[in-house]
């Protein structure tokens, strides 16, 4: 009974079409899916390979380190030092007399600016 079924539906097929393949590239004879099978796409799974990687083994000291923590410019900073003030420290510090006031440049503007109220738009004379 279920060979007879089968048949009948496989003799259907031949006739009746998919409206697809009636015209257009799909109904020429030559036409190949672009689709591939599931067996073409992944011919194994990937928990089962059929063969094991092969892993090259070196000097430990000649192998690139792919990690990036060991590379991060922010995880080797020093140790950020703290320094605890105790009031003498700070008094000794304010009697210290580091720089003068002549130590630093000179002022760049020494001389006085008059203003002429009578130039249009107030123009400044040097």
């Amino acid at each position: 009974m279920a060979s007879a079924g089968k048949s009948f539906l496989q003799t259907i097929r031949r006739y009746i079409k998919k409206p697809w393949e009636i015209t257009g590239p799909c109904a020429d004879p030559e036409y190949k899916s672009a689709l591939p099978l599931a067996a073409d796409y992944r011919p194994f799974c990937p928990a089962t390979e059929p063969a094991k990687a092969i892993v090259p083994t070196s000097d430990p000291e000649t192998v690139f380190d792919i990690k990036y923590f060991s590379r991060d410019q922010r995880r080797n900073r020093p140790p950020i030092r703290r320094t605890v003030l105790k009031k003498d420290d700070i008094v000794k510090a304010m009697k210290e007399k580091s720089f003068d006031v002549a130590d630093f440049p000179p002022v760049y503007l020494t001389t006085a600016v008059e203003e002429d109220y009578n130039a249009c738009g107030g123009g400044l004379i040097s």
